[in-house]
């Protein structure tokens, strides 16, 4: 991923750096694990001496690597280097006991998992910061009066909170779903060549995972299979979906022709480079292109778990890229969303403007139940209803003077709900009487579990 979207927190998990530092502590836990049984020559004050002297230095690990062309066998020549500096010539070298009975997946596969864990943890928390911004924002606008809209189309009285709210609860459904996949990709793996533990104890396993607070994989072949790799994937892909849903509302609210919210818009920005006026939701489109990138990224997971018989390698490259890509991506966008919601701009008397944009037309399903209510069919009601409703939205369409729907009602022979009724009906918030009750839920909302 371009360093522009990189936060230096996300972008060092998946640095060789950090990927070198974890396979250095899963090296020496093996050691230490194989001094703990006692059952190969490593004596507990080796290992003690491994982990004292173990090190490595990304430079040099990659010359080596430019010439073996293999980054676990140059990792290993150089941190053996480094366990052995001080040892005299002649002397047995304690790095002898580093990588003892493992093939390269076990290192790597177990690393990856404890690397995916970091990451995961960080979304977890970049999850808990939006959706506690989304709730306290819903209940700041609990009382905003709003149309809600069906197909893009005007439909019936609502308030902003609710959208604020609706959010909220989403985000809870995805952080549900990380902390979920978290475990299920919390998992390592010490198991030999095809998974048999031909030349390894299977305590050496457990003792790493333990403390490395993995669970050790109860059957792996010579990989951690990718299934735990694609639904962590996919729970990143429906993630980074809420995060577009979120970017998508508020760009489609703040249009020209709607404008009744806003992204900040900072003192000294710009908007571009021909037209001065221009204030675009540059960010929030940002957020919804990035998305498309985790979405497709987890296909490349899906791809990944049909491998050849216990192991093969053309999954490596494409995760390479692809995870590392999705976590960096969903951080920015989280990012984003927590600056834009947080700090986004309404405007309430826009919203109030676009309620009554069609004269009245949002007022209609009561209407049409009060005229059932007279006792006449649905089907006349329904009727009645749309005709009038009809009349009024060629009206509005073509910019023309005329009656509201309320007015065209009155004069309708045919509609015989009382005035007061209809005062009553044409009340935004006779439509809201029951909206404590969702208020009620939301308020139970908890992202600190």
């Amino acid at each position: 991923m371009i360093d522009r979207y990189t936060r230096p927190e996300m972008g060092h998990i998946f640095s060789l750096e950090n990927k070198y530092a974890i396979w250095q502590e899963i090296e020496v836990l093996a050691c230490e694990a194989h001094a703990e049984m006692g059952k190969i020559g490593i004596t507990k004050e080796e290992a003690a001496y491994i982990r004292e002297h173990a090190s490595f230095n990304k430079e040099e690990v990659d010359a080596i690597e430019a010439v073996t062309n293999h980054d676990v066998i140059a990792f290993l020549t150089n941190m053996g280097e480094y366990i052995d500096k001080d040892i005299p010539e002649g002397e047995p070298k304690p790095s002898r006991w580093v990588h003892y009975g493992m093939t390269s997946s076990d290192l790597g596969d177990t690393a990856l998992c404890y690397q995916l864990v970091q990451a995961t943890d960080i979304l977890i928390d970049d999850c808990r910061k939006l959706g506690e911004i989304c709730k306290r924002r819903a209940f700041e606008e609990r009382n905003t009066l709003c149309v809600g809209r069906t197909h893009g189309i005007h439909a019936e009285p609502m308030t902003f909170g609710m959208k604020f709210g609706s959010w909220a609860w989403e985000l809870r459904r995805d952080l549900d779903r990380l902390i979920d996949a978290r475990a299920n990709v919390a998992f390592g793996a010490i198991s030999g060549a095809v998974g048999t533990y031909s030349s390894i104890d299977p305590f050496v396993e457990e003792y790493v995972c333990e403390h490395l607070g993995l669970v050790h994989d109860p059957l792996s072949t010579q990989v951690i299979s990718r299934d735990h790799h694609a639904y962590l994937a996919g729970v990143l892909a429906t993630t980074a979906a809420t995060c577009e849903r979120i970017a998508t509302e508020i760009r489609n609210l703040q249009k020209t022709d709607t404008l009744e919210a806003e992204e900040p818009f900072k003192k000294g920005q710009k908007g571009s480079s021909a037209m001065p006026h221009k204030r675009n939701p540059i960010t929030l489109e940002k957020v919804c292109g990035l998305s498309r990138v985790v979405k497709a990224n987890a296909q490349v997971a899906f791809d990944n778990v049909a491998l050849w018989h216990e192991r093969d390698i053309s999954h490596s490259s494409a995760e390479r890229v692809a995870q590392a890509d999705s976590f960096i991506a969903l951080d920015h966008m989280f990012q984003c969303l927590i600056r834009i919601v947080d700090g986004l701009i309404l405007y309430p008397e826009q919203m109030k403007a676009n309620l009554y944009k069609t004269r009245g037309l949002i007022f209609s399903s009561k209407v049409l139940l009060a005229l059932v209510d007279t006792g006449i069919t649905r089907e006349e009601a329904y009727a009645i209803v749309q005709e009038n409703a009809m009349a009024t939205w060629r009206e509005v369409q073509q910019c023309q003077a005329g009656t509201t729907f309320r007015e065209k009602l009155e004069a309708d022979s045919r509609c015989t709900v009382p005035s007061e009724k209809l005062d009553e009906i044409f009340d935004p918030w006779d439509f809201l009487t029951r909206i404590d009750r969702v208020f009620d839920r939301l308020e139970e909302l908890d992202f600190s579990a």
